[in-house]
């Protein structure tokens, strides 16, 4: 498939039919956004950029997106993503978990920040978790992967810096929402299911788009 995808609609084409799509290669024989794309386009700051479009596939609801899979970016189909997110998640709350000494304190504080203003960008949440010391930003990182790898939060989209006069100035951060909330306001439903049930809901799903290899680490992943 390599350089076969040059447009956004394309892209969602591809995510759609896959059901899960790295943004760099994480699977043997499988494809991931950068192996489908031509390299020269990425970071060209263009409609044909695969870098503007990861962050646009969930800014338009088209599939989950964050570091999922062992601290990866990923993006997962809306079809596949309730399943996804029964295997990785918890059924029980990120509250339950840290009252169980399971989520660490700076995730949680992290997520109830996040859950009060859905949207917010990195550089406000970090200043509001109070960790905005050069010396803490690794443990802000790390709550933050926490909490994307139990699917707890998604990446949403970005934020624009702008100044005081109202006009761009400087890199734009990335937003974060919770994934309740991310689900509920692109109209995707919640799974009832048993997590071994999701499971091999998955399997079945990858066994038709993997090489063996590639099943083998899938199934590492969803065990």
């Amino acid at each position: 498939m390599n350089d076969e995808v040059k447009t956004y609609d394309q892209a969602v084409r591809v995510i759609e039919e896959i059901g899960l799509l790295p943004l760099a290669p994480l699977f043997p024989d499988f494809p991931s956004l950068d192996s489908v794309t031509d390299s020269d386009s990425w970071h060209s700051g263009t409609e044909y950029d695969p870098w503007l479009w990861r962050t646009q596939f969930s800014a338009d609801g088209i599939a989950g997106y964050g570091k999922f899979i062992k601290k990866k970016s990923i993006l997962v189909s809306r079809e596949l993503l309730p399943y996804v997110k029964s295997v990785l998640g918890s059924a029980d709350s990120v509250e339950e978990r840290y009252y169980n000494g399971n989520v660490s304190k700076e995730a949680f504080e992290i997520y109830n920040i996040v859950s009060e203003e859905a949207g917010i960008d990195t550089r406000t949440l970090r200043a509001r978790a109070g960790l905005k010391e050069k010396e803490q930003k690794r443990i802000f990182e790390n709550a933050l992967l926490e909490l994307q790898g139990s699917m707890d939060i998604v990446i949403s989209g970005i934020q624009e810096k702008i100044n005081e006069k109202g006009e761009k100035s400087g890199w734009n951060s990335t937003a974060f929402e919770t994934y309740d909330s991310w689900v509920i306001r692109n109209g995707i439903q919640t799974l009832k299911i048993e997590r071994e049930d999701a499971k091999q809901f998955l399997i079945s799903h990858f066994q038709k788009k993997c090489s063996i290899e590639g099943m083998k680490k899938i199934e590492k992943i969803f065990a």
